[in-house]
């Protein structure tokens, strides 16, 4: 079968292969034709070396597609059903599962270092236990999560991650008041989606801020009340706030640069909610007088930080009732062969997201 494979870590472009086969298929587990994939900067990071990633590996995270069989002991799947997979399903019996913090779940990890494909020149990884830039993948019974039939595949992929990330981030993280302000740093698709999110609790003013100027045109188009560079961010925070601060930064784009105009731009009291994914050696810091004198929040935001089930489920009712945009998120599509145009959208900011059509 044909997949995108990354042999080493560092390399900028993805190699189309035809001859990789999907493996580990067993008690347990559910084979899938992959039918729509999308592309998430969290791929782009682990091709760099950003995020920790065993290679080689193929990359994908934010999938969909067919069940083609099922393993022993498998109940919950059928052959033929639609799904979309979930990259980090929830245990149910380990400590944060308990707590009712499946998105904190360590057993899902265990994957990771498992190899899922193979070649003849040996084993081969899937990115976070996955690997959806495969026509064909096996993985885990419950990373396969059942779709209505009246989602699309390219739809049911992007909830897989970036738009249950980005809603999240809001509703279940943040927990936006209704009323409030709201900058957004980095407005890719996960920012995108926090947009949607905010406009969805009732924020007031939604703020905007990327240097793409089409990012920032299709910003307000998604929700925003304002979008400027990053250079505008100061003017916007008092024109706005009258300098005290906006309630809540989003800080999407994963690096502690970012997260500290994301903290200085919070007023006394706010929340600074961190969404992107950073590498082991940026640190991020606050002196401590800050952190006790001003009181502001800095939470952290995990795959939406929420039951990840439960958030699915909350985002295609939203999509049905037309309270999100999810059509208007996919900018661009591509098929596997032009995976590396896919790269190339993403990294130089004129895509929301790419859809890979397998």
């Amino acid at each position: 079968m044909r997949a995108a494979l990354q042999s080493e870590i560092g390399q900028d472009k993805l190699e189309v292969v035809d001859d990789m086969e999907a493996v580990g298929f067993g008690p347990g587990k559910v084979r899938i034709r992959v039918k729509a994939t999308g592309l998430c900067h969290s791929d782009l990071s682990a091709m760099s070396g950003v995020l920790p990633q065993p290679a080689p590996f193929i990359p994908g995270h934010e999938g969909s597609g067919v069940i083609t069989d099922v393993g022993d002991g498998v109940t919950s799947h059928r052959i033929g059903d639609r799904v979309l997979v979930c990259w980090l399903p929830p245990c149910g019996h380990c400590p944060a599962c308990k707590r009712g913090q499946g998105h904190l779940c360590l057993e899902a990890f265990g994957n990771v270092a498992t190899p899922n494909f193979k070649r003849a020149a040996g084993d081969v990884f899937g990115f976070a236990g996955t690997g959806t830039f495969a026509e064909e993948m096996v993985v885990p019974a419950a990373c396969a999560i059942p779709i209505p039939d009246d989602l699309p595949f390219d739809i049911a992929a992007l909830i897989g991650c970036g738009v249950t990330t980005g809603l999240g981030a809001a509703i279940n993280t943040a927990k936006v008041e209704a009323g409030s302000s709201v900058a957004v740093i980095g407005c890719g698709g996960v920012g995108i989606s926090v947009i949607q999110g905010a406009k969805v609790q009732g924020a007031a003013q939604i703020i905007a801020v990327d240097p793409v100027a089409s990012r920032r045109e299709a910003a307000l188009r998604f929700g925003a009340t304002e979008a400027v560079s990053p250079e505008e961010l100061a003017d916007a925070k008092n024109r706005i706030t009258a300098g005290e601060g906006f309630d809540y930064v989003f800080e999407v784009v994963g690096k502690s640069a970012t997260a500290q105009k994301a903290y200085e731009t919070t007023r006394r009291g706010g929340s600074v909610v961190v969404v992107g994914a950073g590498a082991l050696d940026d640190n991020f810091q606050v002196n401590m007088f800050s952190l006790f004198f001003d009181e502001k929040k800095i939470l952290p935001s995990m795959y939406g930080g929420g039951d990840v089930l439960r958030s699915y489920e909350r985002t295609i009712a939203l999509w049905r009732a037309g309270r999100i945009d999810l059509e208007n998120l996919i900018t661009h599509r591509v098929n596997l062969a032009e995976i590396n145009d896919a790269l190339d959208q993403m990294r130089t900011g004129v895509a929301l997201r790419t859809c890979i059509e397998l």
